[in-house]
């Protein structure tokens, strides 16, 4: 067993997409413009953001932390790079106990993802 892709839910596809694929830089492995989702290249497993409908009864997927981690060699200058982008970041760049560096950021659905240096 592996893990194959996480899912991110938003409510506004075209958003989404350009955000992870322009501002975050990842590349695109796959997309389904017409059930409006969309696979990242996110190293060793696949970040997939997908439309939903917050009036559908989905509202609570969306704008939530999503417990996704993803590694940086410089965290630094990554999270320089993307507040110069407009991404908007809880906090810079924190040590932790435990040995690594974290800076916890928003999509533009709210969705609280992690850099992890």
């Amino acid at each position: 067993m592996r893990l194959y892709g996480i899912r991110i839910f938003v409510e506004d596809f075209n958003t989404a997409r350009r955000f992870y694929r322009e501002t975050l830089g990842l590349p695109e492995n796959w997309a389904m413009p017409e059930m409006k989702a969309v696979g990242f290249n996110a190293g060793s497993a696949e970040l997939i953001i997908e439309e939903t409908d917050p009036d559908g009864g989905d509202g609570n997927l969306i704008g939530r932390f999503a417990g996704v981690s993803l590694r940086v060699d410089d965290i630094d200058a990554v999270y320089r790079s993307l507040a110069e982008k407009g991404v908007r970041f809880r906090r810079p760049p924190e040590k932790q106990a435990w040995g690594g560096t974290l800076a916890h950021f928003d999509d533009p659905a709210g969705n609280t993802l992690t850099l992890l240096g």
